[in-house]
């Protein structure tokens, strides 16, 4: 690794623990937010962070893929089987893909019923798609499907975590913990 970097980057790590809160929290607001009988202040205030935010994780998720393909991360620790290491790879390509699809079906699902984005219309950016409703219903399916895998991958990434940090004790965690970090500035 450059100049012997065993931690991820400040910026790497700001990144990452941004977008896992970001996520922690869109998690439950896109649950309950279609949740029969909720209160439609409730509702409708979820419908709203949920929409926003999700135009917010869109370019936060690909400034950290640019950033992670101009900065690549620390290396694993050699002990880690090889099966863990393609284990990791394969997931954390499965979150990259999951994180920037997600905010397309949900923008698709979103304008093809033509509902608004407010951050989107503040700025005076428009629907990109023609009213369908086959094509809303779609988005949709694929949007909540996607959820599904994304619950399921990051219960798997959160556990692989854990397991390094409170049972193997190998470096993993500590290398993407704290969220600030000591690592190198860049």
């Amino acid at each position: 690794m450059p100049n012997g970097l065993t931690g991820y980057r400040r910026t790497a790590r700001l990144f990452h623990w941004g977008v896992a809160l970001l996520v922690l929290l869109m998690i439950p607001a896109g649950l309950v937010m279609t949740t029969k009988g909720l209160d439609r202040t409730v509702q409708d205030t979820l419908f709203l962070f949920h929409k926003n935010v999700g135009v917010l994780l869109f370019f936060l998720v690909l400034g950290r893929l640019i950033y992670r393909l101009r900065h690549a991360p620390p290396p694993l620790p050699a002990s880690l089987p090889a099966w863990q290491r393609r284990a990791a790879d394969l997931s954390h390509k499965g979150l990259y893909a999951l994180l920037l699809l997600m905010p397309v079906f949900g923008y698709v699902r979103v304008r093809a019923g033509r509902f608004p984005i407010e951050a989107l219309d503040a700025f005076g950016i428009g629907t990109l798609l023609p009213k369908s409703d086959m094509l809303a219903n779609t988005a949709k399916a694929l949007h909540y499907a996607g959820a599904l895998a994304l619950i399921a991958l990051l219960g798997l990434h959160i556990a692989a975590a854990l397991q390094h940090a409170l049972i193997r004790r190998d470096g993993v965690w500590s290398r993407m913990w704290p969220p600030l970090g000591t690592g190198r500035e860049g």
